[in-house]
């Protein structure tokens, strides 16, 4: 460890103590990074440092344009939603008139911005970015502008493949297809697999852009309950498994969506023998993997498959720029026929942003961004944990996920969500409502909320806004 390292943990280990022996109280303002440079003898950036890692841990929160104060926890920590029910049969999938109307709202710049999983402009490495696209363009003459086919881009698959080998995986380059994000990659995988009229086992409840993009080929979903904390109920979906024919698994084994938990390595290590000894395909979408909270990246499920029947899909869309749609697989056995339809379906990956996203990851930006994105997110979604618990009404819980940047609220029993996402526009503010989340008609008393940006007046007004909708349906349920 670098000795700045040791002297950022020193400051917070010092700011820490002055709250853990309550001479700062719930409330107070902590001293000012330029007055706390002076008093422990460190440079600015080194208490700024110490604060993001606070502010990480959730001891204090940022008030815009007033300064750092120690967090007011919640009297009460609210317990996580309940498991949801095993389901015993395969469902055809309607969803997208819902989801239009979520996402519709979201492109709106006034509305207060629960809805969507975005992160903010304003936590990624936009300047650098650019600046790299700018140089990267012009080094890179004819090429840019020229289709890249599949398997994509060299240099960015060669880094990609270098970052898999902290993970547990160690592939190589020409394992790997570049995609137009991950969405695009989760669906050049499933139609490999699977195709119209087929049941894939998803988990329950489900990020809603899976279950589109299976209403669109036609896919039939047989929901495995996804568990607060744990992930996937393998026993539930080794039953699922003796009883239905079933063509391939989706699923987030590390943070999922909308939940955020995240499977053990032996729960990961249990699903890949599991699926493997039927010879059925694992479709693992990793997105949010880098963005966890523990101190070590927890290793994908690809990092136990010792038979290639594990599709891992990835992109950097939640952590450096959702708009350069620069996605990748890793389909292991079905590589070829992946870069075959890849071919079909959309010729290639845009150049530019691959060769930017490759040069920003050579140069050693993207994992310090990750460090700091990744304390940023964690503190944004404690204050939003924090303010629910404070704002909604008694009976609500919420999820702790381990990494991301979304909440899973699951409200009082009878709360209508679709009811109070109507009220909640009507106010100017966005939430994901739970049925989306499902094929079948289930969380219907359910929310996701983002927390994708930094806590502001605006985002404590939304809360305390939809705590007091919640309160309004609940009462009238």
């Amino acid at each position: 460890m670098d000795p700045e390292s040791h002297l950022y943990e020193r400051v917070a280990a010092h700011v820490a103590g002055l709250i853990e022996r309550g001479v700062l109280r719930p409330g107070d303002r902590v001293p000012s990074v330029r007055r706390l440079s002076v008093q422990q003898g460190v440079s600015v950036a080194t208490v700024i440092q110490a604060y993001l890692h606070l502010e990480g841990g959730g001891l204090i929160e940022v008030r815009p344009q007033s300064g750092h104060y120690v967090r007011r926890r919640p009297a009460v920590v609210l317990p996580e939603p309940r498991a949801p029910r095993t389901s015993t049969t395969a469902t055809r999938v309607s969803v997208a008139g819902l989801v239009a109307k979520v996402y519709g709202a979201s492109r709106d710049p006034h509305i207060v911005p629960f809805g969507a999983a975005y992160p903010s402009p304003e936590l990624l490495p936009t300047e650098r970015l650019n600046a790299t696209l700018a140089r990267v363009a012009r080094a890179s003459g004819a090429v840019g502008v020229s289709y890249d086919p599949p398997p994509g881009c060299p240099a960015l698959r060669r880094q990609i493949a270098r970052r898999s080998i902290e993970q547990g995986c160690a592939l190589t380059a020409d394992d790997l297809v570049t995609t137009v994000g991950a969405m695009e990659a989760l669906n050049l995988c499933l139609r490999v697999v699977a195709q119209a009229g087929d049941t894939v086992a998803i988990e329950s409840p489900c990020y809603f852009g899976v279950l589109q993009m299976m209403e669109s080929l036609r896919i039939k979903a047989l929901e495995i309950p996804c568990l607060p904390g744990a992930g996937m109920d393998l026993d539930a979906l080794e039953e699922a498994l003796a009883t239905h024919r079933v063509r391939a698994c989706l699923m987030l084994p590390t943070i999922s969506n909308p939940l955020g938990s995240a499977m053990t390595d032996a729960a990961k290590q249990r699903l890949v023998e599991m699926l493997a000894r039927r010879e059925i395909p694992l479709i693992e979408d990793d997105i949010y993997g880098d963005l966890y909270f523990g101190p070590d990246r927890p290793r994908p499920a690809k990092a136990f498959d010792r038979d290639g029947l594990v599709m891992l899909c990835s992109s950097f869309t939640k952590t450096l720029a959702p708009g350069y749609r620069v996605g990748w697989a890793a389909p292991g056995r079905f590589r070829e026929q992946v870069e075959q339809l890849k071919f079909a379906q959309s010729v290639a990956t845009p150049t530019l942003p691959q060769l930017a996203v490759a040069e920003f990851i050579e140069n050693g930006g993207h994992e310090h961004h990750l460090r700091g994105l990744r304390r940023k997110l964690a503190a944004q979604v404690a204050q939003v944990s924090a303010a629910i618990a404070d704002h909604f009404p008694p009976g609500t819980r919420v999820s702790r996920p381990a990494g991301g940047f979304v909440l899973w609220v699951e409200l009082p029993p009878g709360t209508n969500a679709l009811e109070l996402h109507a009220r909640a526009l009507a106010q100017g503010i966005s939430i994901a409502p739970g049925p989306i989340f499902s094929a079948k008609p289930r969380f219907a008393n359910c929310i996701r909320m983002s927390c994708g940006y930094p806590w502001s007046d605006l985002l404590a007004h939304g809360v305390r806004t939809l705590g007091r909708l919640a309160r309004e349906v609940a009462d009238a349920a």
